[in-house]
């Protein structure tokens, strides 16, 4: 996949009217957002509540962590593929194998799975099901790269990251805490799918955008040698590895919580149910605003910048205050919701880092969004695998004090993200000529 320059959109494609335009959103690729929206609230439904449903059945708390360690390593393998695939077809038919996927292995964790009650059927079911939303979401954050304006890449980016968590899990919890007192937990799981069948198909029949149909990488490049080029960029381009690595810990703490601290939330710190799930989607509604605020927050003081020191220092502060405030004030609802939001509001500091990683490798954009891909799915098995090591030795809050280092490892290999640039204005960000001409060189 080496790939030169992304084919230009035709004029006029992603030239958006003025509100769009201000806002940061490719007019061509708005369906996309709205779909990406729905789409994620959809998946996002369960993650406040299926870890204890499934201790429910009588599966212990480790194997339940050990599923979503499972699914999450599936999800990392499907996270790169979406970027390494859309090169390849494009990134359209990547989000039709993803939305495919996931309506098949649903209705297979619902109708066989789960009636079993048995622990491996619902690791394979689950594992299975962790290919789904990252072929769909990450090749449409590809296709953003490949449309969205340079000067404007954060801010697009921005948007991508608060329609994904606007769904999952912010308007996903809050409509679970909704529909479970009404049709119950299972039932709940189905309405999902339906939800997330609408959202898949709305950018996939509306967006006509035509970037997006058609093949990415260069016409006489194989796929063998696409796929190979999208891993070997890694160590190639040593900042692109690092940009990966900073990308998996970044959402680690955050799916590891929804593995560990529903319970905890529920039986240490005494909320009920209903209080926990709409706490998630407080934490994360906060993702609604913030993202869009650092997204152009780092495309006017620097996406590395910004990445550093609000997503990785502000990370390792809020996961610590996360855990220690409830403990000391137990079931204080409004101490546990702002806390819930400066934790939320922090991993919105991240949001720079995909426009960060275009800058990083401008003449390999694919193999470069597909690095990032693969450190997004890493975080989905990291985080709970992290908890099935750690929690029974360690406790809920020695497993914190992991997730915040991890946060803070990030930070210090953000500073390695230096873009070539011979005296920009604000660190990791480069002024407008310079981006197009940059070219990657070492670390």
């Amino acid at each position: 996949m080496t790939q030169t320059p992304m084919p230009p959109a035709p004029a006029g494609t992603d030239q958006a009217p003025p509100l769009l335009g201000r806002l940061g959103i490719p007019q061509s690729l708005s369906y996309g957002y709205l779909g990406l929206l729905i789409f994620m609230t959809g998946v996002g439904i369960e993650a406040g509540y299926l870890s204890p449903y499934l201790e429910g059945l009588g599966i212990a708390a480790s194997s339940v962590a050990m599923i979503f360690t499972v699914y999450g390593i599936t999800g990392a393998v499907a996270a790169w593929f979406s970027g390494a695939l859309s090169d390849l077809w494009g990134p359209r038919k990547v989000m039709w194998l993803g939305l495919i996927t996931f309506a098949v292995t649903h209705v297979f964790f619902l109708t066989v799975a789960i009636p079993s009650k048995s622990y491996g059927l619902l690791l394979l079911a689950y594992a299975l099901r962790g290919l789904a939303f990252p072929l769909f979401a990450y090749a449409f954050l590809v296709w953003i790269a490949a449309v969205a304006p340079q000067r404007q890449m954060g801010s697009a980016m921005g948007w991508f990251w608060s329609a994904f968590s606007a769904g999952m899990p912010t308007l996903g919890s809050l409509g679970a805490s909704l529909l479970i007192p009404v049709i119950g937990e299972y039932s709940t799981l189905w309405f999902a799918l339906g939800i997330v069948v609408i959202g898949g198909l709305l950018p996939l029949l509306l967006v006509r955008e035509p970037t997006g149909s058609s093949r990415l990488a260069p016409p006489g490049e194989s796929p063998m040698a696409g796929l190979v080029g999208s891993l070997t960029i890694l160590y190639r381009n040593p900042r692109v590895g690092a940009g990966a690595a900073v990308r998996m810990f970044n959402t680690a703490s955050q799916f590891g919580f929804m593995v560990m601290l529903p319970v905890w939330f529920v039986h240490s710190v005494g909320l009920s149910n209903e209080q926990w799930l709409r706490l998630v989607a407080v934490m994360f509604g906060t993702n609604i605003f913030t993202n869009l605020l650092f997204g152009v927050i780092g495309d006017r003081i620097g996406w590395r910048t910004t990445v550093a020191y609000c997503g990785g220092i502000g990370c390792t502060l809020s996961t610590l205050v996360l855990y220690y405030v409830p403990s000391a004030v137990g079931s204080s609802y409004l101490l546990c919701l702002l806390v819930a939001v400066f934790y939320g509001a922090t991993l919105s500091g991240y949001v720079p880092l995909s426009a960060l990683m275009t800058a990083i490798a401008p003449r390999h954009k694919g193999q470069a969004m597909a690095a990032l891909n693969l450190g997004a799915g890493a975080s989905t098995f990291l985080g709970p695998l992290t908890v099935s090591l750690f929690l029974g030795p360690l406790g809920v809050g020695g497993v914190t004090w992991i997730f915040a280092a991890y946060h803070a490892v990030s930070a210090v290999l953000t500073l390695f993200l230096k873009t070539t640039t011979p005296a920009g204005p604000a660190p990791g960000l480069l002024p407008e000529p310079a981006l197009a001409a940059a070219s990657p060189k070492g670390l």
